[in-house]
């Protein structure tokens, strides 16, 4: 509970009108918070863990700077706020000042007060608000202060966490595209209201702002993992590697480039390392390097984890398949691919034993397309196994019922 003393006692004193009023506003912020799922909210917080810029993307009071007040609070760290659409271009690159001996010495570069500040408390929240209004002298002397985090001749200390905010261009005040040098060095998250936290925080209760747990025994495999993510989707993607958008809104916001996906590699990595949900990573991946890249990897994550088709048809029925449909959906059409890559009639029957299992396991209709796909891999000689019976009742099912729903759909229109 955050505890706003009253401004005089009531017993003692006489109140003025004004101490009246700001009793009133003392007892108005004194709210709680409590543990809740808040996807965005946990998103924000393994960005910041990781140490990553963010910029938060939302209509005007969405609750972004409230969202930054609680994060400061709650890693303990003196928030910064500096908007950047009031401030010269020499506010982030520094002022010119001469010394003695300007040609010997040369010309320093000092930083602003709230720079100093920072270099001084050792860490801190640096909030750059209201970025889309930043004109582009001021985006282009942002880039340092963003990438090198370097405020005229000081290093910001590495305990500076840098977060920012923009409204869209529509409702931006005299509002700027970003530049794609700028957009390009954040991880960029939508910011919405959900209505039931809206609602709970007006009664007085907030959801919490906790860090991420990582677990240590699991660090060097989720360096391993992430690697391996995005190395492998690289290799076969090459194009994806440095991708910038043609249209200048979509140049503002996230795209692929040797930068972001070495921004993602680090998310995946923490984000493994904390057990984060799908839909967290989901938010992290596709605001760095943008929604199509950032599908793709998903996808391809997807597929590593996975049985290895050369496994099931070792042994078709060892390993278990996978739950979700999509996924066990990709599993099976990779066992059909194992054997059209290298056809063979002993890997052929082993195919079908493995959607056997899966008819026996799960859902059949996942099982149609790959058992089609499966049956014109047949050679001359090779002799149906016994085991297709099992998938004919299944597949004619799901068939008939694909044929009903075509109707009924014909009917209706």
């Amino acid at each position: 509970m955050t505890a706003f003393p009253l401004l005089h006692d009531p017993a003692t004193t006489a109140a003025s009108p004004l101490d009246t009023a700001g009793d009133l506003l003392s007892l108005l912020r004194a709210t709680d918070t409590e543990p809740r799922p808040d996807l965005q909210l946990e998103a924000l917080m393994l960005a910041v863990a990781a140490d990553l810029p963010v910029l938060l993307w939302g209509e005007p009071g969405i609750g972004k700077t409230a969202a930054l007040t609680q994060l400061a609070e709650t890693l303990d760290l003196p928030l910064t706020t500096v908007i950047a659409s009031v401030h010269e271009p020499s506010d982030f690159s520094g002022l010119p000042i001469v010394g003695d001996d300007p040609a010997r010495n040369g010309v320093p570069m000092a930083p602003p007060d709230w720079a100093v500040r920072l270099v001084e408390a050792g860490h801190g929240l640096l909030f750059l608000d209201e970025l889309s209004t930043a004109p582009p002298a001021v985006q282009a002397a942002l880039l340092r202060l963003v990438l090198e985090r370097r405020v005229g001749s000081v290093q910001l200390p590495p305990g500076v966490r840098i977060v920012a905010a923009a409204n869209p261009q529509s409702s931006a005040a005299d509002g700027w595209e970003l530049s794609p040098p700028l957009a390009n060095r954040f991880v960029h998250l939508p910011w919405v209201h959900d209505h039931d936290v809206v609602i709970r925080g007006l009664g007085g209760t907030w959801p919490r702002a906790t860090l991420p747990r990582l677990d240590p025994e699991r660090l060097v495999s989720a360096v391993d993992f992430a690697r391996r993510a995005v190395c492998g989707l690289l290799e076969v993607r090459p194009t994806l590697v440095h991708r910038l958008p043609s249209g200048e809104v979509r140049r503002g916001g996230a795209w692929p480039s040797p930068r972001t996906w070495e921004m993602t590699l680090r998310l995946i990595a923490f984000a493994t390392a904390a057990g984060s949900s799908r839909d967290v990573l989901s938010l992290l991946v596709r605001g760095t390097v943008g929604d199509g890249p950032g599908l793709e990897l998903l996808a391809s994550m997807d597929r590593m984890d996975l049985p290895d088709p050369e496994a099931l048809l070792a042994d078709p029925t060892a390993i278990p398949l996978p739950e979700r449909g999509d996924r066990r959906q990709a599993c099976l059409d990779g066992v059909v691919q194992a054997v059209r890559n290298k056809p063979d009639k002993a890997r052929w029957e082993a195919a079908w034993a493995v959607l056997a299992h899966a008819v026996e396991t799960g859902p059949p209709d996942v099982v149609v397309v790959p058992a089609t796909t499966l049956a014109a891999l047949r050679r001359d000689g090779w002799e149906i196994p016994v085991t297709i019976d099992k998938l004919a009742g299944a597949v004619a099912l799901s068939r008939g019922a694909d044929r009903a729903a075509a109707r009924t759909a014909a009917g209706a229109r």
